[in-house]
């Protein structure tokens, strides 16, 4: 690695080396190239005269690109595109004539952006169906677990430990969801000259559109795809990056929304992510245990929410059949927003994947909290003894002021039951008090929600992708 210049820390700190490799000028000119032999194949096929021969010689450089050539020459023509075509010659002369035939530079630009957001989603999904997988297992766990909820991050009622990762869980659904869709609805550009009317095809094939037409088809499937843009300028519709990145974005966001919770949650020493034995907390604070990988996660995701920006300003601001500062937008957008997602899911895959859960200190504070939540209980109890309900509720709020201000301020234990206990006017035993404060009394629906949800909607998605599950994934930093 060259250190004297700036290296993408996404490249070089981040994203998974299979993620890269989509992005890779490797995979991007050999897939050039054959979206250069899938139309020359594709033209012999209809009648235009070309040879098995000189197609054999263009499969057989497909990966062997000569980048000094391609290099050497774009410095003098300032085209991509055309330096590859000379380099793609030299090493084929006798398919050197009918490289390129009939096509514009999107052809092979745009088919191959299409084809690498598409291989980079299906790596996404693969990332998140083990993301899900391992969030269902957790939920499952302690699904019986209670635990404090939060509304505005202030004490509620009770939830469990389970139910609270299965909110995370859904919007990663949701996610799945919007990206399945996504990928339903990948086309390619296609074949379709140099403002989209396919004029040069016209001259090629003598005025023949049934033949431009097959040759359209017969492309995309060759590439895999199922169809083609139906009308395109010089590029495909640019709402298209917008739309994946969009699928990204939403990835990021509920990635977010799981880092700021586990944030908090080791806040209150509840639960924790991961922490090796060798990890340093700070440089300065020995004992620190920071959540560095949440941290790292909502970096990410900060960077992959604004970036969606970015293509939806280019898809707007395309004038006519095309304007060219798509481009250089495109190279470091569309590539850095699958990096970013791709180390996301790597982080989220580690994490779900170690969740250290301190079931005393949840418990803890549930005993703080519980006391208050129990008043109500405790009434109707007393008040089916016999007891005066409206008396009885003004002895509990002046018990309850006695004991918040006893926690706030004096920051000593909550004593409001043992206040309740020492009034024989709830004529209540101390055993029959203890029996109401059961936290599992609380949690409602709680666990046979999180069953439900699992049975529902969870389980049946990853019986489809059984064959996507448990793969490895490396933090390198």
């Amino acid at each position: 690695m060259d250190t004297s210049i700036y290296q993408n820390p996404l490249n070089t700190r981040y994203a998974s080396k299979e993620m890269s490799f989509i992005f890779s000028d490797d995979y991007k000119f050999s897939t050039w190239r054959k979206l250069w032999v899938a139309l020359a194949e594709s033209e012999m096929q209809l009648g235009i005269n070309i040879t098995e021969q000189q197609i054999e010689e263009m499969k057989q450089h497909i990966f062997d690109i000569n980048y000094e050539d391609a290099e050497k020459r774009e410095k003098e023509t300032r085209h991509d595109v055309m330096s590859h075509v000379h380099a793609y010659g030299l090493q084929c002369p006798a398919a050197k004539p009918i490289i390129h035939l009939g096509a514009t530079s999107a052809y092979v630009g745009d088919n191959t952006d299409v084809i690498q957001m598409t291989e980079g989603l299906k790596l996404v999904k693969t990332k998140l169906i083990n993301t899900m997988n391992n969030m269902a297992q957790f939920a499952s766990k302690y699904k019986d677990l209670p635990t404090l909820g939060f509304t505005h991050f202030q004490a509620a009622q009770l939830t469990t430990v389970g139910k609270r990762c299965t909110l995370w869980l859904q919007d990663f659904l949701m996610d799945l969801e919007e990206l399945e869709f996504q990928l339903s609805r990948m086309k390619l550009r296609g074949v379709k000259g140099t403002t989209g009317t396919q004029a040069s095809f016209m001259s090629l094939f003598s005025g023949d559109h049934d033949k431009i037409r097959k040759l359209d088809q017969m492309v995309a499937e060759k590439m895999g795809f199922e169809k083609t843009f139906a009308v395109t300028g010089q590029t495909y519709s640019r709402k298209l990056d917008s739309q994946v990145l969009n699928v990204l974005a939403q990835i990021a966001e509920s990635a977010y929304k799981f880092s700021n919770d586990m944030r908090l949650l080791q806040h209150l020493k509840e639960v924790e992510e991961p922490f090796e034995k060798q990890q340093i907390g700070s440089s300065a604070m020995a004992y620190k245990r920071n959540p560095m990988r949440s941290e790292r996660i909502g970096a990410l995701a900060r960077f992959v929410v604004i970036n969606t920006l970015n293509p939806a300003i280019t898809a707007a601001t395309q004038w006519f059949e095309r304007t060219l500062d798509d481009s250089a937008n495109k190279r470091l957008v569309i590539p850095q927003a699958f990096l970013a997602v791709d180390s996301i899911l790597n982080i989220m895959i580690n994490v779900t994947s170690g969740l250290v859960v301190y079931e005393k200190m949840i418990q803890k504070h549930v005993d703080q909290e519980l006391p208050f939540m129990a008043t109500e209980s405790i009434l109707m109890e007393a008040v089916m003894r016999g007891g005066d309900r409206q008396e009885l509720h003004e002895k509990i709020r002046v018990y309850s002021m006695e004991a918040g201000k006893r926690v706030k301020e004096e920051g000593l234990d909550n004593n409001l039951i043992d206040l309740i206990k020492q009034d024989k006017e709830f004529m209540l035993t101390d055993e029959e008090i203890d029996g109401l404060l059961d936290a599992k009394n609380f949690i409602g629906r709680a666990s046979a929600q999180v069953d439900e949800f699992l049975e529902e909607y969870i389980y049946p998605v990853l019986q489809n992708y059984t064959d996507l599950l448990n793969i490895k994934v490396e933090l390198k930093v």
